[in-house]
């Protein structure tokens, strides 16, 4: 017994500086390393984007160096050809590259999953399909063939074409896009749910498509300029 009048100390425990984390039933106990939150937090600032959107006074080669491209601006380029169009040296700001040369391992399946959810391809097979459940949403015809085809010799499938020609470009509105068309145009017969962009691949077909359906009754009745 302590003597009278006088207190044991609480024995004091000196600070762990390692965390343990006991897991187990019974008796039996694994103890297991507590990862702190600057360790997540590292682990999550080691990821690189996947994606850059790009603004103004960039150049691919640029990007390229910025987020150490493996094969330069040429590697860049060859993972965004549909987007970017025959020129690699034009690009405009707002356009989203896929910075498949610096994405880690993880990054195409997850690319990969996101394209199976939406169903629909970053290509002009995918543009094309994605206007057509679009156009199907708002009563708006045309096939597959009819779009493809006067894409095909309009633009050549490149979303940044610009015809800057002809009477339309003499006049400050030069017809843009997958299918050309003017702004005021495309501005007119926009179709909601799709971005205000002529050059968005699908704005730009779904309004070219809603245009040729008010004036010829289908863009597979155009075979010409319209």
């Amino acid at each position: 017994m302590p003597a009278h009048g006088k207190h044991r100390r609480p024995k004091q425990h000196h600070a762990l500086t390692r965390k343990l984390a006991l897991a187990g039933t019974g008796s039996a106990a694994l103890a297991l390393p507590l990862i702190g939150a600057t360790t997540a937090g590292a682990a999550e600032a080691a990821i690189a984007p996947t994606t850059y959107s790009v603004v103004s006074g960039d150049t691919l080669s640029k990007i390229a160096a910025e987020h150490s491209i493996g094969g330069g601006w040429q590697q860049l380029y060859e993972a965004n050809k549909s987007i970017v169009g025959a020129n690699p040296s034009a690009i405009r700001p707002g356009l989203k590259l896929n910075l498949t040369g610096s994405a880690p391992a993880a990054a195409p399946a997850a690319a990969k999953a996101a394209k199976v959810t939406t169903g629909y391809a970053n290509n002009l097979d995918g543009w094309i399909r994605e206007s057509l459940d679009v156009m199907a949403q708002h009563g708006i015809p045309g096939s597959y063939e009819g779009i493809h085809r006067n894409v095909m010799r309009e633009s050549s499938g490149n979303p940044l074409a610009i015809n800057n020609w002809d009477s339309n470009a003499a006049a400050g509105i030069p017809s843009k896009g997958l299918l050309q068309v003017i702004d005021p145009t495309f501005k007119a017969y926009h179709v909601p749910g799709t971005p205000m962009d002529s050059y968005d691949p699908v704005a730009n077909i779904t309004a070219a498509c809603n245009y040729a359906a008010a004036r010829y009754g289908s863009i597979d009745n155009v075979n010409g300029a319209y």
